[in-house]
C-alpha cells in the first residue's frame, strides 16, 4: 500500500484562496494619519506577472497595530498593503536598521518563502547606515531592495529571476 502526497510535499497555487482574509492587506485603514501606500508587482525570471503569488509584510509598529500583512497577487501580479511607515531599530547588538519592511514571497513553484527587505528611498542616510543594505556590495542589487517614491505611494517591484533579481535572503 503507498500513501498518498501530504500537503507538505505538493506546492501551490493555492495562495490566492487559502491564505488571504479580508483586511489583510490592511495593517491601518485607509486615510489613517501618517498611512502609506506600499504597492508593485511579483515578476518571474521573463518579466511575467505571477498571478497567484502571496506577499506578506512585517514590521514595526506601534502597539495599537498588528504590523503584519498579507495580499495575494492579482491577474497582472499587482499587490499593494497599507501600513504606516516603520522607524528605525536596533537589533540585539545594537546596530541600527533602516525603516524597512520585512517581506516574505510565497508562489508556485517556490518550495520555501523568499524572504527579502524594501526600504525606503526617503531615509537615504539611514539606508547608507543599514548593516544589511551594507552586506551587499553590488550597487545595482542593493538598489532592488529600495522602492520608488510615487506620486505619495511606494512601489516594490519583486523579480523572482533574472538580471533585474530581487536579492533575497537565506534564512
Amino acid at each position: 500500500m503507498r500513501a498518498g502526497r501530504s500537503p507538505s510535499q505538493t506546492i501551490g497555487p493555492f495562495f490566492a484562496f487559502a491564505l488571504p482574509w479580508p483586511g489583510g492587506p490592511f495593517v491601518v485603514a485607509e486615510g489613517t494619519p501618517g498611512a502609506i501606500r506600499v504597492h508593485g508587482r511579483l515578476l518571474d525570471g521573463a518579466g511575467q506577472p505571477v498571478p497567484d503569488g502571496l506577499i506578506e509584510t512585517w514590521q514595526t509598529t506601534p502597539p495599537d497595530t498588528r504590523g503584519f500583512a498579507r495580499c495575494a497577487t492579482d491577474g497582472d501580479g499587482r499587490f499593494a498593503i497599507v501600513t504606516l511607515k516603520p522607524s528605525a531599530m536596533a537589533d540585539a547588538r545594537g546596530a541600527v536598521h533602516a525603516p524597512h519592511l520585512a517581506v516574505s514571497v510565497f508562489a508556485r513553484g517556490l518550495l520555501k518563502r523568499a524572504v527579502t527587505r524594501v526600504y525606503f528611498p526617503d531615509e537615504q542616510a539611514a539606508n547608507e547606515a543599514d548593516p544589511v543594505l551594507a552586506l551587499i556590495a553590488d550597487a545595482a542589487a542593493r538598489a532592488t531592495l529600495v522602492a520608488a517614491d510615487e506620486d505619495g505611494a511606494y512601489r516594490f517591484d519583486i523579480h523572482l529571476q533574472g538580471a533585474r533579481e530581487t536579492v533575497f535572503f537565506d534564512v
